[in-house]
């Protein structure tokens, strides 16, 4: 198999990416495609569906090894569990697999034809395999059980960002960052109140500590000039 496209997203590192699609919708990507795969028909009848499957690789997690077992964030990193049972990254092929809103598709520009999704949860460059779209008939299954994970209480925060921090910053820059701090992107593990953690996101830097259920954000810089053209 060979990538077809590339997406782009705001996030730099493996940090601060939602562990799940559709999380968090303020969360924008970009897909780009291969010269080779910028053909118009490919695409005929996809603008009809509100939602699409990514197939992609964990570009960050290759290794040369892989074990039967992990350790899933929401079980607080302590518990091992076989990992045909989870989404973890490290796996036997590192093949990612996405539902996303799809947000529309511009035939005409440049590098068209462009498709811009949100809800994304994967970092900028991430190679894509392939797209499908998301059919509601035969994908959704309300009577399905989620495993261990029906078990763990999703864990929300509280957001705090200081009014003088956002300047500059444009609104949807904005509500993303306060999307993904209310999901906790900290391991599960790490609960120590004094420290102060960091993320990239759309050119930004944040940095922040968690103290009990609230987020506060205690500084947000420019970040230096990214190539986002650059595979990962």
């Amino acid at each position: 198999m060979e990538a077809i496209a590339t997406i782009h997203t705001g996030f730099h590192s493996k940090f601060g990416v939602p562990r799940q699609s559709g999380l968090t919708s303020s969360i924008k990507g970009t897909i780009v495609f291969k010269p080779e795969f910028r053909d118009r028909n490919a695409l005929r009848g996809l603008e009809e569906f509100s939602h699409i499957w990514l197939i992609w690789e964990f570009s960050q997690a290759r290794r040369d090894e892989w074990s039967p077992t992990v350790r899933p964030p929401r079980l607080g990193g302590n518990v091992r569990m076989g990992v045909f049972a989870t989404r973890s990254p490290f796996r036997p092929n590192p093949i990612g697999l996405s539902c996303v809103r799809l947000e529309g598709i511009d035939m005409n520009c440049p590098d068209g034809p462009v498709i811009h999704v949100s809800g994304a949860d994967m970092v900028d460059g991430t190679p894509i395999y392939d797209i499908k779209p998301y059919i509601p008939y035969t994908d959704c299954q309300p009577q399905a059980t989620g495993g261990f994970t029906d078990n763990v209480e999703m864990h929300v925060l509280d957001v705090e960002i200081g009014s003088t921090l956002t300047h500059g910053m444009p609104a949807d820059t904005l509500q993303a960052i306060k999307d993904i701090l209310a999901q906790d992107p900290r391991p599960r593990y790490q609960q120590d109140s004094e420290r102060i953690y960091s993320f990239e996101y759309d050119g930004w830097n944040i940095h922040f500590n968690v103290d009990g259920n609230r987020a506060t954000v205690e500084s947000m810089t420019k970040a230096k000039t990214t190539n986002h053209n650059e595979p990962n």
